[in-house]
Order: structure tokens, then sequence, then C-alpha cells
């Protein structure tokens, strides 16, 4: 990479207009002396089918990509039409970076990487024993993949889409992790939640165009610990109320930190800098609140400050 006179990358998914991504790979890219161009493609749902998907892809290809970015709601979609992909992408049935190397091009999963170090990060001692997982899409395969491999014993997982469920629950029954499975209907939430360790929320209820809550948070319990993927907002009604009621909570930063720099590296080759892109994500975030951070300071604490 190194005789590379420049980088182009870029992101694919629908809403990635607001993506903090971008900017966190060029930030990056200037501290280590690279070239780096990342542009966001926004594709509305009249581009979401696998032809036009498939024409995308090809022309990243032939027009010197070295590497794409995938998020939502294409990363399961997006599978079949990449060259070649890691194993943990045959495993979970969903991707979000695509390396472009002599015209192939190879798939992997960084949110899984992501969530773990940022799990291990923010919430390194809490109770594994159960724990409801809401939402079985392309980034909920990747969370549930992660909490099985950090220990959790039992995953309750609920989403609106039965057949997501299914195939989540199928794909973690493919690796060697042992954890009991359960579904969870929707109208069985509530229950569920009454009785479980921590609580993640893996949806897209929360995000900015997607206002509200996953779940009723009267029912959330100070010995409740809450996970929040989203940082869009950073601090998310789920993970304010989660707050206020005593909850221990972690928000979308690290993920969304780690998984960067996780991508950065397999498209460039380099080491990330990752206290600097921490740095990076707390300037980017309050510049835009006038004061959101991912410090504990903040009204619902995400991450320790990284030194």
């Amino acid at each position: 990479m190194n005789a590379r006179r420049s980088i182009l990358a870029g992101l694919l998914g629908r809403g990635v207009g607001p993506s903090l991504t971008p900017e966190l790979h060029e930030r990056e890219a200037v501290r280590q002396g690279l070239r780096y161009v990342y542009k966001a493609v926004d594709l509305d749902d009249g581009q979401l089918d696998p032809d036009h998907l498939r024409e995308l892809l090809g022309s990243a290809v032939e027009l010197g990509f070295d590497g794409l970015n995938v998020t939502h709601p294409i990363k399961q979609a997006i599978v079949p039409l990449v060259d070649q992909v890691s194993p943990e992408v045959a495993a979970i049935g969903a991707l979000n970076t695509i390396v472009v190397s002599d015209g192939r091009t190879f798939g992997h999963n960084s949110d899984v990487t992501g969530f773990t170090a940022a799990f291990r990060d923010g919430l390194p001692d809490v109770d594994l024993g159960e724990v409801l997982l809401l939402g079985a899409g392309g980034a909920g395969t990747a969370v549930a993949h992660a909490l099985a491999a950090l220990g959790v014993r039992r995953l309750l997982i609920a989403d609106p889409d039965v057949q997501r469920v299914r195939t989540l629950v199928d794909s973690l029954r493919r690796t060697p992790h042992e954890v009991q499975l359960d579904p969870v209907v929707p109208h069985g939430v509530p229950l569920a939640l009454a009785h479980v360790a921590g609580l993640v929320n893996a949806s897209p209820v929360g995000m900015t165009g997607h206002p509200g809550t996953p779940v009723d948070t009267s029912g959330l319990r100070p010995d409740l610990w809450v996970a929040d993927i989203v940082y869009r907002p950073l601090f998310t009604a789920l993970l304010r109320d989660a707050h206020a009621r005593g909850c221990r909570t972690l928000s979308g930063a690290g993920m969304a930190v780690h998984q960067a720099a996780d991508t950065f590296e397999l498209i460039t080759g380099h080491p990330a800098h990752r206290d600097a892109m921490f740095g990076d994500f707390d300037e980017l975030v309050a510049a835009e609140t006038g004061g959101d951070r991912h410090t504990p300071e903040a009204p619902a604490p995400g991450p320790p400050t990284r030194k």
C-alpha cells in the first residue's frame, strides 16, 4: 500500500449522508500521511435490488476503489455479490466491509470486532448470563455473534421479522459457541426484559429518522445494563431513560470508532491510531450537538475516555 499514490473508499447504504465514518477515515489518513478520499453513496429504495447492487460493486471495481463500507439495509443482500468472504461473513451472512484488490472483492465484517472491543472497553465486568437482543438484521446478527463470543450463556432475540430471527439463530448454531438461543415474539419482549441481565438494541429504533424507544422503558431496572449500537444521536432515548433509571449504559460510540478503525486497517494495511480516532469522534459529535461526547460526563455514559 505504501507505493499507492492515493486511496479511494466509499460507503454504500440508505441515509448515509450524516455518517461520521468518512471523516474518521480521512482524518486518520492525514495523520498517517496518506492521500485518502472517502465518498458516501446514499441509496434510495429503488437502488437496493441485487441487480443494481451488482452494478454498483462492478463500477466501484472499475473506477479503482480500494474498499467500501456497507451499511443498512444491504449488509446481507450484498454478501452473495462479492468474490470471496471471510469465515466470519460466511458464518454470519452479513458484511460491512469490502476490500478491492487486483479486480476482486473480499467481504469482511468489522461490526463484530467493533462491538466486541467497545463492549470490553465500556462494560467489561457485567453479568452475561441472559441477554435480550433487539434486532436480527445485518448489524443485529453481527452483535449476536459478538455476544456469543464474549460468553453470553443465554441469548434472547426479538425482531418483528420472524424469518430474520430464524436465520440469525441458524447462523449461530453453526459456530462453536455454547449459547442457548431463544427467539422472542414482539409481544413477549416485556416479559423477557423483566428477567434478563442485559439489553442490546441493534434495531434502527432510536436513530435519526426513527425516533422513539424499542422497548417500554418503564420496565428498565437499576441492575440491568443497556447497550445501544445507534450513534446518531449518540445518546438515544433508550440510553437516556436507562441512565435515569440507574442502569449501566453503553452508547454506539465505541462500536462506531472501533469498526471504522478495523475497516481502515483492512483497506490501507496501516495500523489505526484508535485513541486519536476516539478524539476525532468526540470532536465531531460535540460540534454537532453542542456538547455530547462519549465520556461519562454526558447524560448517558459510554466507554471511558481513552488516554
